[in-house]
């Protein structure tokens, strides 16, 4: 599983998110996109060697993410596991399209004309 994917799950979870520049933003979880920006509400950004400053919302741009600390009562297990179940064997579909006769191909080549 993908680390957007399992993040896409935490959705309302309270987290903390340390980024690149050292900064650590705690918050809860409002939504992630599939290029790992995440939205929080409710956050509390630590700039380092600075005060605390409380925001009501921030959007985190994915690339900026060093980490993601999870909740300690967090259900791990549960998270991880797929929702849709794949199938181990596919059977290739036969396309209506491709595979027919094979036009052209198995014909011979038409006799040359001489003028």
């Amino acid at each position: 599983m993908k680390l957007v994917r399992f993040l896409m799950k935490l959705i309302s979870e309270q987290v903390q998110v340390e980024l690149k520049n050292g900064t650590i933003v705690s918050g809860t979880i409002i939504s992630v996109t599939p290029s790992m920006n995440i939205n929080l509400k409710n956050v509390k950004m630590t700039v380092r060697n600075r005060n605390p400053v409380s925001l009501e919302f921030i959007n985190i741009r994915g690339n900026n993410v060093r980490i993601v600390i999870l909740p300690d009562n967090l259900n791990l297990d549960s998270l991880l596991t797929d929702s849709l179940v794949k199938p181990k064997n596919k059977v290739a579909k036969k396309d209506p399209i491709r595979g027919g006769p094979r036009v052209g191909r198995d014909k011979p080549r038409p006799a040359a004309r001489a003028f």
